[in-house]
């Protein structure tokens, strides 16, 4: 069996979210304790991985160039803690162009099992902090968790527009599920 599998949505999860886009590489600020549970969870043997959707390089307000920077800085960030990222995907597309990648669509989370050559989904994690993350998780097949950073908050109001809001782990910060899903092994 294939190490498991922790899929992260990377605004409001990883790093501060922005109602008006992360757009640079210094507005893109890591949450604390965020890329030391990245850490923390590859080297206990998780495969972790990115999917976001970044709908501002759609909307012409990011440059995708901007997004490798992050993307880079982060996967840096994760080497020198220790810890590893497996994949990063991003869906660039604007909303309106219906892609299958965007989340709530599961596209992105099928790239990662492909990529990594994982069977099954059904123990993985999607991690998120908005409903189209754990809708995204829920079409995939994923377990699901909410972490209360980012939007996390008012998503928590949303759940039961889930197909099974019951089954969503719900956690404090990505530290937090880290904690747990690491004393549960």
């Amino acid at each position: 069996m294939s190490n498991p599998l922790v899929i992260l949505d990377r605004d409001g999860v990883i790093n501060q979210d922005s109602s008006a886009y992360v757009k640079t590489l210094a507005e893109w600020v890591p949450i604390p304790g965020s890329i030391e549970a990245i850490a923390r969870l590859s080297k206990e043997g998780y495969q972790v991985a990115v999917a976001t959707n970044q709908a501002g390089i759609g909307r012409g307000i990011v440059a995708a160039d901007e997004v490798g920077k992050m993307h880079r800085r982060l996967t840096q960030l994760v080497s020198d803690a220790g810890g590893q990222l497996v994949a990063i995907e991003f869906c660039p597309h604007h909303p309106d162009e219906r892609c299958a990648c965007r989340k709530p669509q599961p596209g992105m989370l099928f790239a990662i099992r492909d990529a990594l050559g994982v069977e099954d989904l059904t123990n993985a994690w999607m991690v998120g902090d908005s409903l189209r993350d754990l809708q995204a998780g829920e079409a995939a097949g994923t377990r699901t968790a909410l972490v209360l950073t980012g939007n996390g908050e008012k998503t928590r109001e949303q759940l039961s527009r889930l197909k099974h809001p019951e089954q969503v782990a719900i956690f404090s910060s990505l530290a937090d599920f880290a904690d747990t899903a690491l004393s549960n092994d």
